[in-house]
């Protein structure tokens, strides 16, 4: 099968199971969390990924009051940046952000400032300079929010940027931008998004004469 080809003039970066396999440490805390409140942890982790903890928990315990949730969340963020036990690159993604590094992009995750440096640092990837974490949105994916501030601070057109993203939540925040997603892994895989990919090793970046980044995606 041919490569897709997709060309946008910037690119958006979620980083858990995109960038990042943090997958270890998202399950050990939130079954932990789970038990704790009585819920079935293989139902939990099913919502856990590509939202805010408080967000997870708000569909898991509808009836909670949010300030126990936000409460809930900052312990969970605290533990999760302690525990970098198993986290690790997604397969491509060194040389990958090595092939963007001169390139307009963004990280753009659920994660806060600490969370995304202990990860990040862990899994031995560069931190983006442009990057929208928790702490700048007011709402958590699957709300749109943090890729269209994204696109802004790198002064591009929403429809001008392409989303990495892996989860439910995600590909639909970067849908709801009006941007083109790139699935990665597989819980994008069901997802239809523009292309998919298993990991980073299937794409190849190309800097245009013109200023733009060509993606050649083998879906394959």
């Amino acid at each position: 099968m041919p490569a897709t080809v997709l060309t946008a003039q910037a690119l958006l970066l979620d980083m858990d199971g995109t960038l990042v396999n943090s997958d270890a440490v998202v399950e050990r805390c939130w079954r932990q969390w789970a038990v704790e409140h009585g819920l079935d942890p293989e139902a939990a982790l099913k919502v856990v990924h590509g939202r805010q903890g408080y967000a997870t928990m708000a569909v898991l315990l509808p009836d909670r009051p949010m300030e126990e949730n936000h409460a809930d969340n900052r312990r969970m963020l605290a533990q999760e940046t302690a525990d970098i036990a198993g986290v690790v690159p997604i397969d491509g993604a060194p040389a990958f952000m090595a092939a963007i590094a001169e390139l307009p992009h963004a990280l753009v995750t659920s994660a806060d400032t600490a969370l995304a440096t202990a990860r990040m640092g862990a899994a031995a990837l560069p931190m983006p300079a442009v990057r929208v974490t928790a702490e700048q949105v007011g709402a958590s994916k699957p709300d749109p929010e943090g890729f269209l501030k994204g696109a802004a601070e790198l002064g591009f057109d929403a429809a001008d940027c392409i989303v990495f993203e892996d989860s439910e939540a995600g590909i639909a925040a970067g849908r709801a931008a009006g941007m083109r997603v790139v699935g990665v892994g597989p819980r994008a895989a069901a997802l239809a998004p523009d292309a998919h990919v298993e990991d980073l090793t299937r794409v190849r970046v190309e800097a245009a004469e013109d200023g733009s980044i060509r993606l050649h995606i083998d879906e394959a």
